[in-house]
């Protein structure tokens, strides 16, 4: 996967390389079953597997070793998951008000209900859930405007400290605080990142951020594309990738009139992959842009959607994005807190 080198640069203090091995809040370990034990030292193998090779960097996250967590600010946790209700118990004696979930139920074996269920009686701490997709740096920056705002108006009405987590709180939960920093607190971006890293070995995705601080700014804006499938001599064709990640599929449609099959979608500037999938066959459109093959010898399709204004929004506020030292307009901070007050309940 490649690495922004912007991103890179930022990553300097921790090091791409070093393996981040967080040390976990202490459980008793008695009467753990030993299989389970196995399948659980496996399981945490296979996802620190799949997040390194996904966020670029090596990062190891051991479930097995139960919640850890590090203060950002004060009033601003980055955690793991919380694995059991007791987990809930531990956070409302540090003072947590707000605990805020960016998992889906498919992330590890983890009954969040069960935690939710548990949370719910208590006056004085509050169980949220904002799904992301893990992994999914569009999906990231598709879903933090919503994901802020909901979480500014938790913090707003709740008050005390607030605990984000994902999964390993290496990857979504450190990039929605830095969009917390970076939107309602009022820091620059790269002073957020700076705070983030000196307290937490961590692989935000920040080109996540400051697009999706674009798509605000400049009111959500789309553009239409149509993607085409030619030929009858199938029955289905689907695509899997572009804005809805690699584990969902979108049906094209067929028309008789040409013979051919169509999908017209309306997505934010950006560069998209996709692939085919023509009766169950994975396969690429040789009529359309393919990328490079890669390591693993897999190629895909891909389309850029962009403003080709020169003077457009989008693309002076890109050009500013590009500084090391920016930072937003009180205009620009007005216009993004408006948006999270107003914004509504659920995408």
């Amino acid at each position: 996967m490649t690495v922004n080198h912007k991103e890179k640069r930022l990553m300097n203090a921790t090091s791409l390389r070093q393996i981040c091995l967080m040390q976990a809040t202490p459980s008793s370990t008695s009467g753990v079953n030993i299989e389970d034990t196995k399948e659980s030292d496996e399981k945490s193998d296979i996802y620190s597997s799949n997040m390194t090779e996904a966020m670029g960097a090596v990062l190891t996250y051991r479930h097995e070793l139960g919640m850890n967590y590090n203060f950002i600010t004060p009033d601003l946790i980055v955690g793991s998951c919380l694995q059991t209700p007791a987990d809930v118990d531990k956070l409302r004696s540090i003072g947590v008000k707000t605990i805020y979930c960016l998992q889906q139920n498919s992330d590890l074996d983890v009954d969040i209900e069960a935690i939710r269920e548990y949370a719910s009686p208590f006056d004085d701490i509050q169980h949220l859930r904002a799904e992301i997709r893990d992994f999914d740096a569009f999906d990231l920056r598709l879903r933090l405007p919503y994901v802020i705002s909901k979480l500014h108006k938790a913090v707003n009405r709740n008050g005390g400290i607030t605990y984000i987590h994902c999964t390993a709180g290496l990857g979504r939960a450190p990039a929605t605080a830095l969009a917390y920093m970076f939107w309602v607190q009022g820091y620059k971006l790269s002073d957020a990142v700076t705070v983030l890293l000196s307290k937490r070995s961590c692989f935000p995705k920040i080109d996540a951020i400051k697009s999706a601080t674009i798509d605000i700014l400049t009111g959500l804006k789309r553009k239409p594309v149509t993607l085409t499938w030619k030929g009858d001599k199938c029955s289905s064709v689907e695509i899997a990738g572009l804005d809805i990640g690699w584990g969902q599929r979108i049906p094209l449609k067929y028309d008789e009139s040409q013979p051919s099959w169509t999908l017209h979608r309306d997505l934010p500037e950006g560069r998209y992959e996709y692939k085919y999938i023509v009766d169950g066959e994975w396969v690429t459109n040789e009529n359309e842009q393919l990328t490079l093959i890669d390591k693993d010898g897999n190629i895909n399709n891909y389309i850029k959607v962009s403003n080709d204004d020169p003077e457009s929004l989008t693309t002076a506020l890109w050009e500013r994005l590009g500084s090391d030292d920016f930072d937003l307009t009180t205009d620009e901070r007005q216009v993004i807190r408006q948006f999270l007050d107003n914004c509504p309940a659920e995408e």
